[in-house]
Formats: C-alpha cells, structure tokens, sequence
C-alpha cells in the first residue's frame, strides 16, 4: 500500500490532468440534487435515494451513484439494445446461434463450429453499433469476442 498522503497526491494530480472528470462530478451531483434523478445517455431516468440526506455518509453514498449510474446505465442500454437487434440479424444473415447468457457487458453465445467465425463477425457488427443511431459517440464501441468451448476458454 500506499500512505494516505501520497495517494491524496495521486488523486489531485489525476485531477489536475484530467480537469473535465472533476467537472463532470460536479455538475452530474448537482443536476441529482436538484432534480432526484440522472439520465443515461439514452434518457433513462435513474432516482438518486438519499441525493439530499443531511447524514454525510447517506449523502456521499449517492452522489457515488449518481456519478457512476449514468456510466453504467448507458451501458446495460447498449447491451441491452443489442440483445434487442441480435436476433433479427443473425437470422437475417442466416446464421443459427442462439444467445444463452448475459454477464455485464458480455454475451455468451452457442453455435457450430462451422459457423463460429460467421457468427462472432455477424455479432460483433451489431454490438458495435448497438448505440446508433441515437447516439452519436466521440469514441467507436468494440467488442472483443472468442470463440472456445466454454466461456472460462474463451476468455
């Protein structure tokens, strides 16, 4: 480990580097306790309990998640999106995989060998698209993906 203040040094210089992260804290804490609530990049609204609290350690709890919902929220929709479109595609390409499991942002196909390769180009193009055409981002999604005989292989 390192001392308390060494990693306060840390903190600030990350800070100093990265001035638009400690903007954004500031302005997502302040829309949650003016509002109640955040929003995902897709609009989803996400209630902020205890956003308000006079109880310090309540408080900091939520502005946590206020700052941390709208990140993980706009992810779980685009997964969530994708879930949505996988099927039509795969069918539309002829390909028969069948999704068997969500894990956060991973989803776990089964298919033939055959068509694997197939299968991972047909739904790594609808993951990496699963935002548009709502969103327009900065930053081009990605989807890693593996094939093997189980999930543990693939990773």
């Amino acid at each position: 480990g390192i001392r308390q203040g060494e990693a306060r040094d840390y903190i600030n210089a990350y800070f100093e580097n990265f001035p638009g992260i400690r903007a954004y804290m500031d302005r997502i804490k302040l829309e949650a306790r003016e509002t109640g609530h955040v929003e995902t990049l897709f609009g989803r609204r996400i209630h902020i309990a205890g956003i308000t609290a006079s109880n310090p350690a309540q408080r900091g709890f939520a502005e946590r998640q206020a700052i941390n919902a709208p990140i993980q929220g706009s992810a779980a929709d685009i997964i969530k999106r994708a879930m949505v479109r996988l099927p039509a595609a795969l069918a539309e390409a002829g390909i028969e995989a069948r999704m068997l499991l969500q894990v956060h942002d991973e989803l776990i196909f089964e298919a033939e060998e055959s068509i694997a390769e197939a299968a991972v180009e047909a739904i790594r193009a609808v993951m990496e698209s699963a935002a548009d055409p709502v969103l327009d981002l900065a930053v081009p999604l990605v989807a890693e993906a593996g094939i093997a005989d189980s999930w543990a292989d693939a990773h």
